[in-house]
């Protein structure tokens, strides 16, 4: 069957007058209670005269988009109710908040979460005062916002967001409004391919409309001055058919906008009516709706003799210096004043009859789809004992394992378990398997929906496991299904998770807020796995060694991110099993896919975990009761393997030096106990670190992260750090560590350099040290590989056991 006879001939839709006069009624409503949360603190029905008492000092909000999504909630509620259809609603428009809280605000599910702000006249007055207001509500549709799951303030990722709340619920329609500059945007640019991702058997549907009214903050948008053609073009390409509605009649356009809305609804129903029972495996073609509307609809449409209404001075605040200017008084009441508000509003200043007539209820309005409040459907994941999938140890660094490669195995018993239920995906830019990740396509295989040609391997229309060459669709798929009340997991190469800089800052933000709102329940986790890490890229070189992300997420509130560097397989499944049991956070944990020495057996691994740093006792030299002459401390698994190869050569060649080995998988417990809640007290620290003794730290990224988090515990000069120095290339693996000092010779001079006393009797020590680096330059410039010494190396067993302490 040829996608194109899936769809439905089109209808008149009956929308009587008594509908449509209802809908329009709706639609002033809210036009009037977004104007007024941009302008008025007082008189919020305009019971007398407006004063320049009556307007907020300072006038903050977009006016410009808000008509036009005023239109499509209106529209949405007739749609809803007249289908009982459960829906969400993406608005993707920046700072269109206005629009959305007067729509909460209408439907009453508002009040139901903020109480103080009921729908009286006392309300409307507490819902206009607080917008944009010092201790109010932000400009954009934030987590404060009833029904929503995307934060305005940034452009790009609605889209991608609408995809990852449709993915396994196949229940619910997702409506998604772009705006004309958001859709310039690179990020939601590349979401338009997530039609290719989304199985019309397991997955709900996505209607996103293009609201296209033509200007930016100061600039016309590219997808209103593109021919009609050629958006229609584009939008086929991207497995979408284009309905358009336009005007700038508020009847028409209604009537026009209801047609395209059941069009649409009825294709959707036809494409997953023939798949789930009929069968259909071919390639839909989704309905889009291109709406275009004049910016600032219904504002004022002219201002000191400048047109406003339908152009770029709509964006923000059409009328400047209300209070300021009589005329602007002026002008702004008359605009008021047109939406009629005494029809609109009754006694109370309750929204009236006909205004609510196409309202849905309960849970089906958009302000209190329970969609848009995922931990209220969030079950506990079916996670596997950890123990069947553990390495065995029978003595540190006896064996190795590629950690990434049994971590995979974990997480298909992970997928395996949740075949039936469908509520965890792992996503990644095309590296799943290049992760060692692959052991997944034995319980799922990857998401398409796409052709498929008998070279391609491991593809499922029906897969959750899902990879797209853009990382900002990744992040905006599993933030729109975490947020949906759903887990997963997002893998991607360490030096490439910068792409989505800015993307968790907003998530971060977003779970910030949200933890301090009563009514939003905590959702699962957003989990990165970093791996092909800065030390690994023996093939890729430069381009790909850039161990920074950690240092950008640890910027941010500490309430809800967490880094972790195991250091080897168990305590990697022990970090796993940690972060997707987790709610509200963000956590960063980055691991090696080489292969990796096993240190630490299982029950030592979870011990070491829980406590986040600890002494490994069998790698010093240290005596019992007595302080060691110098602390060797690391973090991540190349700077471990490192400080354990400097601790044996310390061992052999200084035998009388007593060195204590600190291993750290939960870098914030570097921070104090007062600025972060996984943070050390001063005094395990000094338990640890000692309170004058040398440290010496081999750590994974930039040095000066471990200053910055340890500077309020570090009493002088005793702690220093190695890592990565920005110096890299195509080379060996320890000629990686060479280049940046953070390698085995080196931490043994730093620690001859830095005991007191020690630079003279070891000078010769010292010296060996300094001929083993050249040795090395020497040889992998000659043959290309590290020298036996280092590619052979072994932890020594020294009859000390594998006991892990701290």
């Amino acid at each position: 069957m040829a996608a194109d006879t899936l769809t439905p001939a089109v209808r008149s839709p009956a929308v009587s007058e008594t509908e449509l006069a209802s809908l329009l009624a709706h639609w002033r409503a809210a036009n009037y209670l977004s104007a007024g949360q941009i302008y008025l603190m007082g008189n919020p029905l305009l019971r007398e005269p407006l004063r320049p008492e009556h307007i907020k000092p300072r006038l903050l909000g977009h006016w410009g988009t808000a008509p036009g999504l005023n239109l499509v909630h209106t529209q949405l509620n007739r749609v809803i109710r007249g289908r009982g259809l459960p829906m969400l609603c993406v608005w993707g428009p920046g700072h269109g908040g206005p629009a959305v809280l007067a729509n909460s605000w209408l439907d009453g599910s508002y009040a139901e979460v903020y109480p103080d702000v009921g729908r009286d006249e006392a309300g409307m007055a507490r819902l206009f005062r607080q917008f944009s207001f010092p201790g109010g509500v932000p400009s954009h549709v934030a987590p404060e916002t009833p029904g929503s799951i995307h934060e305005g303030g940034e452009l790009g990722y609605s889209l991608a967001h609408a995809y990852g709340a449709a993915f396994d619920h196949p229940e619910l329609v997702v409506a998604c409004v772009i705006g004309d500059g958001e859709a310039e945007t690179g990020p939601l640019a590349a979401s338009w391919a997530s039609t290719r991702f989304l199985d019309p058997v397991h997955d709900g549907a996505v209607l996103p409309v293009l609201h296209v009214n033509g200007y930016k903050i100061a600039n016309p948008s590219v997808p209103a001055r593109v021919p009609g053609e050629e958006l229609d073009a584009l939008l086929r390409a991207h497995g979408h058919e284009a309905l358009h509605v336009s005007g700038d009649d508020p009847a028409a356009v209604h009537r026009a906008m209801a047609a395209a809305m059941d069009v649409a609804l009825d294709r959707i129903t036809v494409i997953q009516h023939a798949a789930r029972t009929d069968g259909w495996r071919g390639t839909p073609r989704w309905p889009a709706i291109v709406l275009r509307t004049p910016k600032g609809w219904t504002g004022p449409a002219e201002v000191d003799g400048q047109p406003v209404a339908g152009t770029w001075r709509a964006h923000q605040v059409p009328l400047p210096h209300v209070r300021e200017n009589p005329a602007h008084l002026r002008q702004l009441e008359e605009w008021l004043r047109s939406y009629r508000p005494e029809e609109l509003f009754d006694a109370s200043g309750g929204p009236s009859p006909q205004v609510l007539a196409a309202v849905p209820r309960g849970a089906r309005r958009l302000g209190a789809s329970p969609y848009a409040n995922g931990g209220a459907l969030l079950r506990e994941l079916p996670l596997p004992p950890l123990a069947e999938f553990a390495v065995t140890v029978a003595a540190p660094g006896a064996g190795s394992h590629e950690p990434t490669r049994v971590l995979g195995r974990y997480l298909a018993a992970v997928m395996a378990a949740t075949a039936r239920r469908r509520d965890f995906r792992v996503v990644g830019p095309d590296e799943t398997a290049s992760n060692r990740l692959d052991a997944l396509y034995t319980a799922s295989g990857k998401a398409w929906q796409a052709e498929t040609l008998p070279v391609d391997e491991d593809l499922d229309p029906h897969g959750r496991v899902m990879e797209i060459l853009s990382e900002h669709t990744c992040q905006g798929w599993l933030e729109g299904y975490l947020l949906t009340g759903r887990h997963g997991l997002f893998s991607c190469y360490e030096a490439f998770a910068h792409i989505v800089d800015s993307m968790v800052n907003q998530h971060v933000k977003w779970l910030r807020v949200s933890r301090r709102l009563p009514w939003r329940r905590p959702v699962a986790s957003l989990n990165y796995l970093l791996t092909s890490h800065v030390w690994r890229q023996d093939h890729n070189g430069f381009s790909h060694q850039d161990p920074g992300f950690v240092d950008h997420v640890l910027n941010k509130s500490p309430e809800v991110v967490r880094v972790y560097l195991p250091p080897d397989t168990n305590t990697l499944l022990c970090v796993a099993d940690e972060v997707l049991r987790s709610r509200d956070q963000v956590n960063v944990v980055v691991a090696g896919k080489q292969p990796t020495f096993d240190w630490l057996s299982p029950q030592e691994a979870a011990t070491h975990c829980a406590r986040g740093a600890g002494v490994w006792e069998w790698a010093g030299t240290e005596r019992a009761g007595e302080e060691p002459d110098v602390v060797l401390a690391c973090a991540g698994d190349v700077p471990t393997q490192e400080v354990l190869a400097a601790a044996s050569l310390l061992r052999r060649l200084l035998p009388s030096l007593a060195v204590r080995v600190v291993n750290v998988v939960d870098l914030a417990r570097l921070l104090p106990e007062e600025e972060h809640p996984h943070g050390m007290s001063a005094r395990r620290y000094e338990a640890l670190f000692t309170r004058d003794r040398p440290v010496v730290f081999a750590y994974h990224g930039y040095p000066w992260l471990i200053h910055r988090l340890a500077y309020r515990h570090d009493r002088g000069d005793h702690l220093h750090v190695r890592g990565y120095r920005e110096a890299g290339t195509t080379t060996t693996p320890f000629d990686m560590t060479v280049l940046n000092d953070l390698d085995r010779y080196r931490l043994v001079m730093d620690v001859i350099d830095r005991v007191p006393g020690l630079a003279v009797r070891a000078a010769g020590v010292r010296q060996q040290m300094e001929d083993a680096r050249f040795r090395h330059h020497r040889w992998t410039r000659e043959y290309g590989t590290d020298m036996p010494e280092v590619a052979q190396w072994r932890w020594p067993d020294g009859g000390r056991g594998a006991a892990a302490a701290g």
